[in-house]
């Protein structure tokens, strides 16, 4: 970087950055950062150039450690940008373009810095070199701290109070992507962190009181879906004298800085269409479920969750309750539609979740929407592409779904769009059955189909039981399988498909003639399930019913058609006595979250950072953290 930089290969000899780097302290009333800030660059557009670049400022990075304790320049570095942004809210409103470049100049090289500093030393290194100043070799401040408070502080400042336009842009995503750097110590953690600095500083002091305000515009964020400033919005010309691509940034503001940070691969899978995201909505949405996840201080909960938990909708005029301090409201029609739209993506999705799962004000306005389809295909839409899908994205969905299948309203009005849940959520299935209304043949019949896999299942398990058995009379070889306890499970679940059709059956089958024609069409499965002692009780409804119909359809005679077997299920359903139908206590399955939540959330929030679009690149022999693997 630096005024005369053109190209990636040329870094480790920029004499600007060399200077910062050096043995030399570089006073923060220096005019060198004036020509510092001024540097021009052509952003990496691919992972390999990221990693180009990584390795291009080794050398520089390496000299900066072993030279800031004597000389302090990354700590005058950080005050340069921090007194500069005290001036940022009104260079926005004045179009100040020049010193908003070199604010988010000085931003984006801190950015960087502090990216190799977190991978190559601890929380406790990082804080010594927040706090070395310019003085004699062995002598050091005695103000720990209060630099990294400042500058997350500022951060947080400016993603909040600087306007979001054309030439802020590129420097408030800078401020999400610096923010989700600081706390991306836990990539380099086995375990998950429950003692953290930066986690410290966040959740109390001076950050504290933007709490709610930083959680509303993340969200905004994420709800407008900003992209980069258009071509033609630029602020400066690049200059074609030969000097290189002096202002090469600037000039390409439309396409904006960010591309530098496309990680786009090194084991990642892209999210589909990625290439017209927002990068801005992505970062903030990322930083947003970090926040969220950081574990819970011994006496400070986690104040980013107590704001998503209770944030209630613009409309809503009743009183916050009281031990709310970090509540706030927001558009909830622009959230819902923004949700919408944006499920492709699994941050959207585990957002989602956690809106549903903990924030009761966001599930009762998605609960009484006329128009859930819109919310509901997206989700099943992930379930009808599960190969295209990680099995993470595949399971918050199934979870989401059975949320909402919790609440009858739902159970109703979703059919009342003639739309129905997929058959792999047994749970989900299992709620709603007692409201089943016109299922389609189609379900009807996949329904059915899916008992008769594990019908054939559990024949299969049986006969290979049943055969082992008979050649370990005979051999004293290794102790047998434990078929006993894959039939268990084989069971339960044939035992949760069973309730789930008697359920209809004795609930709502004058409305569902097309599962009684598919119960019929198939009655032959469910004869060796009568007489079994884990099924004679559930099976005393569905024999009925196969017995009842049957006897009709025989006295109608032979050649039937479909038409005429549909009739006279309809008319038998009107004539069938309902008092003899056994009743069984109503089916509901509840979502129950994990004990210790922290152990898969975090690290699939962290997966979701290091595989974004708009991530850092960072080298995956470093990473120790458990990540979540892309599919």
């Amino acid at each position: 970087m630096g005024a005369n930089s053109s190209s990636i290969c040329e870094l480790p000899e920029n004499v600007y950055l060399k200077r910062l780097s050096g043995a030399e302290a570089v006073s923060e009333n220096d005019p060198f950062w004036n020509q510092l800030l001024s540097f021009s660059f052509t952003a990496p557009t691919s992972s390999a150039e990221l990693k180009l670049l990584e390795e291009a400022t080794i050398s520089i990075c390496k000299s900066l450690v072993e030279n800031n304790p004597r000389t302090g320049n990354l700590g005058a570095l950080i005050k340069v940008f921090l007194s500069r942004t005290k001036e940022l809210k009104i260079s926005a409103e004045c179009q100040n373009h020049l010193f908003i470049w070199q604010a988010h100049n000085a931003l984006f090289i801190i950015c960087c810095l502090l990216k190799v500093f977190i991978c190559q030393m601890s929380e406790e290194e990082l804080q010594l070199h927040f706090t070395y100043e310019e003085r004699m070799p062995g002598s050091y401040g005695v103000e720990c701290e209060d630099l990294i408070e400042e500058l997350l502080c500022c951060l947080i400042q400016l993603i909040v109070e600087i306007p979001l336009l054309d030439i802020t842009y590129s420097i408030s995503l800078e401020a999400v992507t610096t923010l989700v750097v600081f706390l991306s110590c836990q990539l380099f953690h086995k375990e998950i962190l429950r003692e953290s600095v930066i986690h410290k500083y966040l959740m109390r002091g001076r950050c504290l009181p933007y709490t709610s305000r930083l959680v509303k515009t993340l969200l905004y964020n994420f709800i407008r879906q900003e992209r980069s400033p258009p071509p033609g919005s630029h602020v400066f010309q690049q200059q074609t004298d030969g000097g290189g691509l002096l202002y090469g940034f600037a000039s390409g503001v439309a396409t904006g800085l960010w591309t530098v940070f496309t990680l786009g691969g090194v084991g990642s899978k892209p999210a589909p269409q990625q290439e017209q995201s927002s990068p801005l909505a992505n970062q903030s949405l990322l930083l947003l479920l970090v926040l969220a996840n950081l574990t819970d201080a011994p006496d400070t909960p986690n104040p980013y969750r107590q704001a998503i938990m209770s944030f209630k909708n613009t409309q809503d005029s009743t009183a916050f309750p009281s031990p709310s301090p970090h509540a706030f409201q927001i558009n909830f029609n622009s959230l819902y539609t923004a949700l919408c739209e944006q499920q492709k993506s699994d941050q959207a999705t585990l957002l989602l979740y956690i809106l549903l799962h903990q924030n009761s004000n966001v599930r009762t306005y998605m609960l009484a929407r006329t128009d859930m389809e819109n919310l509901v295909l997206p989700i099943l839409e992930i379930l009808y592409h599960v190969e295209e899908r990680n099995s993470h994205h595949v399971y918050m969905a199934l979870i989401i779904l059975l949320i909402l299948t919790e609440d009858d309203g739902f159970n109703r009005s979703i059919h009342e769009v003639d739309k129905y849940l997929h058959t792999n959520c047994l749970a989900a299935l299992a709620n709603m059955s007692a409201q089943f209304r016109s299922l389609h043949q189609y379900a009807a019949q996949r329904i059915i189909s899916l008992f008769s896999l594990l019908s054939k299942k559990h024949n299969k398990v049986l006969e290979q039981a049943t055969q082992t058995l008979r050649g370990s009379l005979s051999s004293d070889d290794s102790p047998l399988p434990d078929y006993a306890q894959d039939l268990n499970v084989i069971e339960e679940v044939i035992r949760m498909m069973l309730e789930i059709i008697n359920s209809c059956l004795t609930n709502s089958l004058h409305h569902n003639p097309n599962l009684v024609y598919a119960l019929l069409y198939k009655r032959d499965l469910f004869e060796q399930f009568r007489t079994h002692p884990s099924f004679q009780d559930i099976m005393q409804n569905i024999d009925l019913v196969i017995g009842f119909f049957s006897s009709r359809l025989e006295q109608a005679g032979a050649q039937l058609s479909v038409e005429r077997v549909l009739e006279i299920i309809k008319q038998g359903a009107v004539a069938l006595p309902k008092d003899r139908l056994r009743k069984f206590p109503e089916l509901k399955f509840k979502y129950v979250e994990e004990e210790q939540p922290e152990e898969f959330f975090i690290p699939y929030v962290w997966s979701l950072v290091y595989n974004s679009a708009v991530a850092l690149y960072w080298n995956p022999q470093d990473i120790q953290l458990f990540t979540m693997d892309s599919g």
